[in-house]
């Protein structure tokens, strides 16, 4: 299992409203939180992007302007402002809350001004097929951060400091990535394109001297600043995994902490996985791409779906102790680029299957657990609107039961595809009576498992409320626990 017992919550989704709250919601909302057993929150990233306050955080302009700057229209970011982002993690801290800040090291949006140098134009789904001569191109490659005006770091970026961009001013048209006169390709990110170094916007050269100081040096700066309590390091397959491993050990260092690590490696492929964990030596965990991606076809499917394959080929299986377990987040959401949606129906199976099992580190998604209303224009072009339904009720349920009753061994009863279930043995209560616990779940039909919960002649109810009445088990702890079609039911002494 993983080393992290506890449940972390993805604080933010996409859509979150850009009106400058959320840090200050995160201070409302702290103490809840852990009541109800969310022990870390990942917050979204918390620097200046090239929206200004529009931006999500993923098109990084700004390191070191955390909302304090006038800088891309705005002073604060989406989420607030600096002064309110240190309070609303000291405030998610006082509660017992760690803090992980979402980071992005791939590359930087919205330079200041453009910068002319020479350039290879690359096919982009083939990266290593070259489509042109080394020539000359015109890129938007030159920050100077004219709002922070030095404070805190006097560096410069210039188009030395990068090696692709997919922009030529100079063209009329461009369907090129542009790799930079005297750079190269790391050959030891993901091979997806033949090579996928480059992501979006001004690509970082990780390779150069003066960009691995700068980073080393914010990486310092920014747990200084902050005293977060770990990272969730964004696309990270883009990037060379060594210098996540150089990285964390750096500022593991310099900070005498242990600081918390997630990479995003949006991949369902376990040998890539495998490959990053090796190299960056288990430095860090991943979150479990392949699980997710059986939870979006489970929900789709329905009863045609076999629930005993539901952990195959899962970096929870295989690698349990460094998963991060997910149903959804802020890529998979409706209207998003990799949008693989979860349907709402089976979203409560899912949370039970990695909120009540023994392995792997959970994170609750902020849509899933409040539910969300967005609009946007779908791949088609046409604007949609999005209604996500609140499962908090039950969350905060399955919460309950991970922190009472969740512990010790597992018992699973994978034997029917429509219908699987486990018990956990539980912890002793105050007279030193066993407390099990058992969960079933169906994609079809009703269903009844006849499970062991290690708790003789015991009361059991769902305590989902699926079920009305209660289940005792026999003198030696078996009962017939039940379901209801297309649900899950969790039973735990009454």
């Amino acid at each position: 299992m993983s080393k992290y017992n506890g449940v972390m919550m993805q604080y933010f989704h996409w859509y979150t409203p850009a009106d400058g709250d959320l840090w200050k919601q995160l201070a409302e909302n702290a103490q809840k939180l852990a009541e109800a057993g969310i022990t870390a929150v990942w917050l979204p990233p918390a620097y200046k992007g090239a929206a200004g306050g529009y931006d999500v955080g993923y098109g990084v302009y700004d390191l070191f302007d955390l909302g304090e700057f006038d800088q891309k229209g705005s002073v604060r970011t989406k989420y607030g402002t600096r002064e309110e982002y240190l309070a609303g993690i000291k405030a998610a801290q006082k509660a017992g809350l760690q803090v992980y800040a979402d980071i992005v090291f791939n590359h930087k949006i919205g330079a200041d001004d453009s910068e002319e140098f020479k350039a290879t134009p690359f096919n982009p789904e083939n990266r290593k097929e070259p489509i042109g001569e080394l020539q000359e191109i015109k890129a938007w490659t030159h920050f100077n951060f004219p709002g922070r005006n030095d404070k805190y770091s006097e560096l410069k970026w210039h188009w030395w400091h990068f090696n692709a961009a997919d922009f030529n001013a100079l063209e009329d048209e461009t369907d090129a990535i542009y790799l930079f006169e005297g750079k190269e390709f790391d050959d030891s990110v993901d091979v997806e394109k033949g090579n996928f170094d480059y992501l979006m916007g001004c690509n970082l050269d990780i390779n150069n001297p003066d960009v691995q100081k700068e980073l080393y040096y914010w990486g310092e700066w920014f747990l200084e600043t902050t005293g977060v309590d770990g990272f969730r390091f964004d696309a990270v397959k883009h990037v060379r995994p060594n210098f996540f491993l150089d990285w964390l050990q750096h500022v593991r260092y310099h900070t005498g902490k242990e600081l918390f690590a997630v990479g995003e490696y949006w991949s369902g492929e376990n040998e890539a996985l495998e490959y990053f964990m090796n190299k960056t030596e288990g430095s860090m965990m991943l979150f479990d791409v392949k699980l997710h991606f059986n939870f979006a076809r489970a929900g789709k499917e329905g009863e045609n779906f076999d629930l005993t394959t539901i952990f195959d080929n899962t970096l929870v299986k295989d690698h349990p102790t460094h998963a991060v377990t997910i149903v959804s987040n802020h890529d998979t959401q409706p209207l998003q680029s990799l949008e693989s949606v979860v349907e709402s129906w089976f979203k409560p199976l899912a949370y039970a299957m990695i909120l009540l099992r023994e392995n792997g580190y959970p994170c609750v998604f902020a849509a899933d657990y409040y539910g969300a209303h967005y609009k946007d224009k779908g791949k088609d072009g046409d604007e949609h609107e999005i209604r996500m339904d609140s499962h908090q009720w039950l969350i905060d349920r399955f919460l309950f039961v991970r922190r009472e009753y969740a512990h010790y061994d597992q018992n699973d009863y994978f034997d029917h595809p429509n219908c699987i279930g486990w018990t956990r043995m539980g912890k002793k209560g105050e007279h030193g009576e066993q407390r099990g616990m058992a969960v079933l779940i169906s994609n079809g039909d009703e269903g009844s498992k006849h499970m062991e919960t290690g708790s003789p002649d015991t009361v059991y109810a769902d305590i989902t409320q699926h079920i009305e009445g209660t289940i005792t088990t026999n003198k030696d702890g078996w009962g017939e626990f039940r379901c209801l079609a297309g649900s899950v039911s969790v039973w735990v002494p009454e």
